[in-house]
């Protein structure tokens, strides 16, 4: 629910691949009983400053104190943006652990516990969480879920909002991709990603609407402020946006991906996607049309199956396999892929995706053995760096 930028304005445009940071948001969880707990000032405090600060890395509070959130600095590569997820992994776990707690990555908790708190404090944001709080009512009273947000630097405005226009179609897909929340308060919810389901909630939830400029943009978000259904301008809940602040994208389709290896996945992917549509741009080739209603069809097939049953093709409006939509997205992809040098990485992890299954399979894999087999799963995939 925070809006923290993790990347200055990249070069895209210019030949160089666009830099990208990610924020991830985890669960803190009790190791006994498996169920969250509210401890996240704690754990931040004893953590103290990112490993990479110095590159614009930092820990942050979420809406929750159930919640701690990492954010990455500017990154250009694979191994760089993998070194500060790990950093930032393993020093909120031992923070965690040193308060006799688990640090877990999923996009909702597995199991529920006591009454979820907003996060306290008297500074701006807190204040602006119980602005939320007051809004939102029942909808945040125990929102856990946790996403892992993508941001990649554009050269201004009017590139981010081109960007997101190219972006849309290919939104579901990266969902179904990182979809790692099947169980809710307890019980199998059915649906591979139900921190969508739950986002979707919340007024403007999934795929943005088509804007033809920063100024269309600017206008509707205003909009919707006026119409009292949003806290501020920062506050929307598209799963893709310009940054209110800097120029860049920001790309909050994933769940809280289990591994540190899926969430450079997700960066990677997404970097790559933002990549080919500046060179679209450029060259004066509007984002292709594709139907809201498909959109919204598409984001719901994804969040209900995830990279295990059938997907909504954007452009054709019919059920398709969901691998080979992703297909097709690394086909987009493909060129800026082999330009950063990223190819290989993303065959290796979508590789082994293949072998393991996607988060939600292998969290109702390890359920076989009970629900506090899964979180204890988590716990160990989320530090894991293979």
């Amino acid at each position: 629910m925070t809006e923290v930028s993790a990347v200055r304005a990249g070069d895209a445009g210019l030949g160089a691949p666009p830099t990208f940071g990610v924020e991830e948001e985890f669960l803190l969880v009790d190791p006994e009983s498996r169920e969250p707990r509210l401890r996240a000032s704690e754990v931040l405090g004893r953590a103290g400053d990112h490993p990479s600060q110095g590159a614009g890395a930092a820990f942050h509070a979420e809406l929750l104190g159930t919640q701690v959130e990492a954010a990455t600095g500017v990154c250009t590569g694979w191994s760089g943006l993998r070194g500060q997820l790990r950093e930032g992994r393993e020093r909120l776990a031992e923070a965690a652990r040193a308060e006799g707690l688990l640090l877990v990555s999923a996009g909702t908790p597995v199991l529920a516990g006591p009454a979820s708190a907003l996060t306290s404090g008297g500074d701006a944001p807190g204040e602006r969480f119980e602005r939320i709080r007051r809004l939102y009512e029942g909808v945040v009273a125990d929102y856990q879920a946790c996403g892992c947000h993508v941001h990649v630097g554009v050269p201004d405005r009017e590139a981010a909002v081109a960007v997101v226009n190219h972006l849309r179609p290919w939104l579901p897909t990266l969902l179904a991709l990182s979809a790692n929340s099947p169980f809710d308060h307890g019980r199998d919810s059915g649906y591979a990603s139900w921190r969508m389901v739950e986002q979707s909630r919340f007024p403007g939830s999934g795929v943005p609407p088509r804007f033809t400029s920063a100024a269309d943009h600017d206008r509707q978000v205003d909009r919707l402020v006026e119409c009292g259904v949003l806290v501020d301008r920062s506050m929307t809940f598209w799963l893709a946006r310009p940054s209110p602040h800097l120029p860049t994208v920001e790309v909050r389709a994933a769940d809280a991906v289990a591994t540190l290896t899926e969430a450079a996945l997700q960066a990677a992917l997404t970097r790559a996607l933002v990549d080919v549509a500046l060179a679209e741009s450029a060259a004066g080739r509007e984002a292709p049309e594709v139907d809201a209603q498909v959109c919204a069809a598409a984001v719901w097939s994804a969040a209900r199956y995830g990279m295990d049953g059938p997907a909504v093709h954007p452009f054709d409006g019919r059920r398709v396999p969901a691998r080979a939509l992703l297909d097709e997205l690394i086909t987009v992809a493909r060129p800026a892929l082999e330009k950063a040098g990223d190819l290989n990485d993303v065959s290796a992890a979508l590789a082994r995706l293949d072998r393991e299954g996607g988060g939600a399979h292998r969290q109702r894999l390890a359920a076989r053995a009970g629900l506090p087999a899964v979180v204890d799963m988590l716990a160990r995939r989320t530090t894991e760096d293979r």
